[in-house]
């Protein structure tokens, strides 16, 4: 009996601090840059509304809101199973979720919807069986916390657990509205500061093919195309190194209103990159700060606005505001990796990224001549 009870506790132990430090490391990535999980969510609402129904396109304006309450929401259930908060509410809510996500990530494996979960942001990528894998691994803990929930003694006081995850909330819609008002803390994403773009869109290493052939009805297996003439009979091959020979930029492209290639055009010289990805979303709070900043940097540094919005769309705003930049075309979900802000700003020196910033925190000329001389 007593071994018994010894075994449960370890594993109670585990699981609390296994479930509980998970979410709390998810939550705090997913934090770190909440407009990424906006992003992540608009992907699943529009395969959801193509796969069960247009109703789910109702959720699409709510993506950020939706996307911190779940941040929030997994900070606060992580912190709660550390300090056995509530276990009876604390354990239901994690087992609805849970439950909710290994099936979605199942669908996204099976079906190959999502490529990638988001669960980590952009700071771990899983692929979508990886994402199932993790989410059965970690059910089966959070199902013996279910099951045992009745017999945990909470950790502190009930009016302290209340201060603490009250505490919790309260400091994570705030780190949260900061990054989404200026820049994630981390960049993880292959834009950030001090990439070189032409660099980030090469494979890693080139691919290693190994052959499987036949001999004398063995199998034999090399990195090298064995000759028939010796006696060796192809059967198959595989890429030994398929995870490391993707470019980690695979679909920046720029194109200008008259349809030419302006891509590689973005990487010569000096170039200040005004991000809008969508014009009729584009802040106008700060737009002045932007004009001014792009008119000082005339004959000095070449500025470009890159946008995924109609030429109308485009030009309607640049009269409107009287924003008189030259403009081309991207895809919107690159410009929205490229900076976490609409509008957003990006320097670039030779096709390397010397700063990004949000339109909050729109840099003055001299901080821009700065960068570019250093």
């Amino acid at each position: 009996m007593q071994v018994k009870l010894m075994r449960q506790k370890i594993i109670d132990q585990f699981a609390r601090y296994f479930v509980g430090g998970l979410f709390i490391f998810s939550g705090l990535i997913k934090l770190n840059d909440p407009l990424g999980t906006e992003i992540k969510l608009e992907e699943y609402f529009e395969v959801f509304a193509q796969d069960f129904g247009s109703f789910f396109n109702f959720f699409t304006p709510w993506s950020l809101e939706l996307g911190m309450i779940l941040i929030v929401l997994e900070l606060a259930l992580g912190v709660a199973i550390l300090l056995f908060y509530r276990m009876g509410l604390t354990t239901w809510i994690l087992l609805g979720l849970m439950v909710f996500f290994t099936f979605l990530t199942f669908y996204s494996a099976y079906f190959n919807k999502v490529t990638d979960c988001g669960c980590f942001g952009d700071a771990i990528k899983l692929t979508p069986w990886e994402s199932f894998i993790k989410d059965c691994v970690l059910m089966v803990f959070v199902a013996h916390l279910f099951w045992y929930r009745k017999s945990y003694q909470a950790a502190l006081r009930t009016l302290e657990g209340h201060s603490v995850i009250l505490l919790t909330i309260l400091t994570s819609l705030f780190f949260g509205i900061y990054a989404i008002r200026h820049l994630p803390f981390i960049d993880f994403r292959a834009y950030r500061v001090g990439n070189n773009i032409p660099a980030q869109m090469l494979p890693p290493e080139s691919p290693v093919i190994e052959y499987t052939f036949l001999k004398d009805g063995k199998e034999v297996r090399s990195t090298k195309y064995l000759p028939a003439e010796e006696g060796y009979t192809y059967k198959s091959s595989r890429v030994m190194n398929e995870d490391k020979i993707k470019p980690k930029i695979t679909d920046y492209s720029v194109v200008s209103p008259e349809g030419e290639d302006l891509t590689q055009a973005t990487f010569e010289g000096s170039k200040l990159l005004i991000i809008m990805f969508d014009v009729r979303k584009t802040s106008i709070d700060n737009i002045s700060s932007v004009r001014q900043l792009a008119s000082a940097l005339e004959g000095k540094v070449g500025c470009l606005v890159l946008t995924a919005s109609s030429s109308e769309e485009m030009e309607g705003f640049r009269h409107q505001h009287q924003l008189a930049v030259p403009y081309a075309f991207a895809d919107a979900t690159v410009l929205k990796t490229i900076v976490r802000s609409n509008p957003g700003i990006s320097l670039w020196k030779n096709g390397t990224v010397l700063g990004n910033w949000h339109h909050n925190d729109t840099p003055t000329t001299e901080e821009v001549l700065t960068l570019l001389i250093k």
